[in-house]
């Protein structure tokens, strides 16, 4: 499978706009750019059975959180509302992102 850049990394504030989830936002804990998911805190929740280990003698059920395709996600600003993220170079000749809607450097 072909290695996209995606439109979200580690960190950010994200909408879920599909799927269960639809609504809620959080903030970005992983990124797989190879299956273009995303794993986003406290979301998307699944039970996950673990037997029991030398690290974890009693086994058990846990909840972890699931990966998310990064095309139902958008980026949040501080307001809370989506927009869409563009890229420029800046006076130091860094490359910055930034809220095309707003002009805000994020």
């Amino acid at each position: 499978m072909n290695k996209k850049k995606l439109h979200v990394k580690t960190g950010d504030t994200v909408k879920v706009l599909a799927g269960d989830e639809r609504g809620k936002t959080g903030r970005i804990i992983a990124v797989n750019s190879e299956k273009q998911k995303v794993t986003i805190e406290g979301l998307n929740l699944v039970t996950k059975h673990t037997k029991p280990s030398a690290k974890n003698p009693q086994g058990g059920i846990s909840k972890v959180e699931a990966p998310i395709h990064a095309s139902n996600v958008a980026l949040v600003d501080a307001k809370g509302e989506t927009f869409k993220a563009g890229s420029r170079k800046n006076s130091e000749g860094k490359t910055e992102r930034y809220s095309k809607k707003t002009g805000e450097v994020i």
